[in-house]
C-alpha cells in the first residue's frame, strides 16, 4: 500500500513538473493572455465544471476571490436549469473539462457566445502535438492545456493526475493575477477577518490598549507616581509624555537596572531623568504579525502606538497577542 501511494504522488508531481514546463514553454503566450483577459474583466470570473473538474472550478473560484478578483463557481448541471443567469456581459468564463466534450458545457457555449463572454478552456487537449482539438479547446478564446501522460488511478481511469493538473494550473492564474493587480498584505488581511488567518492579520488598532487603560506619566513626575502608575495599569511599563507627544518610555526592566546602580535615591528623582528617550513604537494600522516580529528582535514585551507626528494612540503588550495565536 505504501508502494501505491509513493507511485500515485510521483505519477503526480512529474505532471506537474510537465505542466510548468509547458508554462515556460509552448503555452507561455496562451497563460499570459488568459492573466490579461481575466485581468481586464469587468465583471466577475465565472469558472465552470462538471464532476471531479466541478470540485476543482469550485476551489479555483475560491482562490481567486481571496486574492482579489471576484469569481464565483458554475454547476453547469444547474447552469442549463436557470443558473446560467448569473454570467452576464463583462463576465470572463473559465471552463473546466478533461475531455473538452462534457456535454452540458457543449450545450452553452452557443449561450456564452451569444453574451459575447470571453471563454478560458482547461481541457486534457495536447495542444501542441498536432491532434485535433476537443470542441472546447476549439470554441475558447484561450485554450489552456492541462494534459497528462496517465492517470495516477491504478486502472487509469479516475480523475487523479488530470484534476490535480487543473488545480495547480489554476492556482498559477490565480497568483500571477493578484500579483499583476498589485495585491498585497493588507487586501488579503481585509478579505479574511475571521479564522486564525483572520487574527494573525489582525490590526494593531484592534488589539491595542487606549484611553485610561494606557499608562502614562509626565517628565516632571516624581518616581514614586511613576511605580504606582505601573503598577495600577499593570502593563509593565508607562509612557512619558508632553501633553499628547510621546517622550520615552520606563519599563519594570528600567526600574529593576536604575535601583541596582542607585538605590533609593531613585524615588527622589523624575521619570525625565530615568526614562528611554528612544523606545521602540508601533504605526496602529500595521499588522500583529509586525508587532510580534519587533518585539521579538528587540527582546521586549511592549510597544507604544503612535501616529506619525509621535503622538500617542495607544500601547499593545505581548499578552493582548496571545488572542492572534502567534503566539
Amino acid at each position: 500500500m505504501r508502494q501505491t501511494g509513493e507511485n500515485v504522488v510521483r505519477i503526480e508531481a512529474e505532471a506537474l513538473r510537465e505542466l510548468a514546463d509547458r508554462i515556460a514553454g509552448p503555452m507561455a503566450d496562451a497563460f499570459n493572455r488568459a492573466v490579461e483577459l481575466l485581468h481586464s474583466c469587468r465583471g466577475r470570473v465565472v469558472v465552470a465544471g462538471m464532476g471531479k473538474s466541478g470540485i476543482v472550478a469550485h476551489k479555483i473560484a475560491a482562490t481567486l476571490s481571496s486574492t482579489g478578483t471576484p469569481a464565483l463557481f458554475l454547476h453547469l448541471a444547474e447552469a442549463v436549469h436557470g443558473d446560467l443567469g448569473m454570467v452576464v456581459a463583462g463576465d470572463v468564463v473559465v471552463a473546466l473539462s478533461c475531455s473538452g466534450e462534457t456535454e452540458e458545457i457543449l450545450t452553452l457555449l452557443a449561450t456564452i457566445k451569444r453574451l459575447q463572454v470571453p471563454l478560458i478552456s482547461m481541457t486534457c487537449d495536447q495542444l501542441y502535438s498536432g491532434s485535433k482539438l476537443s470542441t472546447l479547446a476549439a470554441a475558447a478564446e484561450v485554450a489552456l492545456d492541462c494534459s497528462v501522460d496517465k492517470e495516477a488511478c491504478s486502472l487509469g481511469l479516475a480523475p487523479t493526475t488530470s484534476t490535480t493538473a487543473m488545480l495547480a494550473l489554476g492556482d498559477a492564474l490565480a497568483v500571477a493575477l493578484s500579483e499583476k493587480r498589485g495585491f498585497k498584505e493588507e487586501d488579503f488581511a481585509n478579505l479574511h477577518p475571521g479564522g486564525k488567518l483572520g487574527k494573525r492579520l489582525a490590526r494593531i488598532e484592534t488589539l491595542m490598549h487606549t484611553g485610561d487603560a494606557v499608562p502614562r506619566v509626565t517628565p516632571q513626575t516624581k518616581m514614586s507616581d511613576v511605580i504606582y502608575e505601573m503598577s495600577r495599569k499593570k502593563l509593565g511599563v508607562t509612557t512619558v509624555v508632553e501633553g499628547d507627544k510621546l517622550v520615552g518610555i520606563i519599563s519594570d526592566g528600567d526600574l529593576r537596572r536604575l535601583l541596582e546602580r542607585r538605590g533609593k535615591e531613585v524615588l527622589d528623582l523624575k521619570a525625565g531623568e530615568c526614562m528611554t528617550r528612544d523606545p521602540k513604537t508601533i504605526a496602529p494600522g500595521e499588522f500583529a504579525t509586525t508587532a510580534l516580529a519587533l518585539m521579538e528582535k528587540t527582546k521586549i514585551t511592549s510597544l507604544v502606538v503612535v501616529d506619525g507626528n509621535m503622538k500617542l494612540q495607544g500601547l499593545v503588550h505581548l499578552h493582548d497577542l496571545w488572542g492572534t495565536e502567534m503566539v
